[in-house]
């Protein structure tokens, strides 16, 4: 079996810039507008909410739906609806843990008379 040397020849080092291209566009006005309109909405949330259970938990959710809405092109546009439905899903656990607590106390209420 005969076997072939390969030789390998570089080229003189080539050199380039590199400008990093940022993810998401410069959008400094649209920021702060977008912290506006989150706390605007989390205020109006937190105010008609009868359980304060879940204040930090719509808090989360508000700024969940800011990070995702910052990645649309219209970020403003998407906010509304995403922290509406992140508000639904927190106020449905809310209530389905309020749930859970007042069977268990039923439950041990009865077993304890």
């Amino acid at each position: 079996m005969r076997k072939n040397k390969m030789i390998a020849r570089f080229q003189p080092e080539t050199r380039f810039e590199v400008t990093p291209v940022p993810a998401v566009p410069f959008r400094g006005t649209q920021e702060t507008d977008l912290e506006r309109l989150k706390d605007r909405l989390l205020k109006l949330a937190l105010d008609q909410t009868l359980n304060p259970e879940i204040y930090s938990p719509l808090r989360r959710a508000a700024n969940e739906a800011a990070a995702l809405a910052w990645f649309t092109p219209s970020p403003l546009l998407f906010f509304p609806c995403l922290f509406e439905e992140k508000a639904r899903a927190v106020e449905q656990q809310g209530a389905r843990q309020h749930y859970i607590r007042q069977r268990s106390q039923d439950i041990l209420e009865e077993v304890a008379g």
